[in-house]
């Protein structure tokens, strides 16, 4: 099922180049550019003390949920789709392992922390663009689905550890909340 899925999703592109265009933009410049919108949160405006902890909760959960990615590919050394013959590449090709995701894990991260550190409609449209992202990846021939959905796993379990164990009120907190 997820050869066939990602097979389908990947046939979509080569089709019709202003898609292939679209989703050649939102891989590339799609995780930076939801970065710079938790960035700009900073400045955001009420709750304001929230908001701040919440864009540093999706900062640590980014940046966990990436090295813990990168402690995966040490032992799952899955190929590519485009190196076994699923897929069509239509960007250039990367020298590191399939599973996980990092595009799912950099994107979803971030929305999720949003999520579940109450600001509901931030995440919506946060989703939103991870959504894109994740969906590019497989458009453009680099993931499998399976690759999308572990990536997902780990950016949920990541924002979920840290939203729980975020020091709240803390003496480091405070320091880092009244920057700017």
């Amino acid at each position: 099922m997820d050869v066939t899925i990602t097979h389908l999703i990947n046939n979509l592109s080569g089709q019709n180049i202003i898609f292939d265009h679209f989703f050649i933009l939102i891989t590339k410049y799609g995780v930076p550019l939801m970065v710079l919108a938790v960035v700009f949160q900073w400045w955001g405006r009420r709750p304001r003390e929230k908001l701040r902890q919440t864009t540093i909760i999706a900062g640590l959960t980014f940046l966990i949920g990436l090295l813990i990615a990168q402690v995966m590919l040490l032992f799952i050394h899955r190929i590519r789709p485009y190196d076994g013959g699923i897929s069509h590449l239509i960007v250039e090709k990367t020298v590191d392992w399939s599973f996980p995701s990092d595009h799912a894990i950099a994107s979803l991260s971030i929305a999720f922390a949003f999520y579940l550190n109450g600001f509901r409609s931030h995440a919506l449209a946060l989703l939103s663009a991870a959504a894109l992202v994740c969906f590019s990846r497989i458009f453009v021939g680099m993931h499998y689905v399976s690759d999308i959905l572990g990536g997902a796993g780990v950016a949920l379990v990541t924002a979920f550890l840290v939203s729980k164990h975020y020091p709240r009120g803390s003496k480091l907190d405070r320091w880092l909340v009244s920057w700017f």
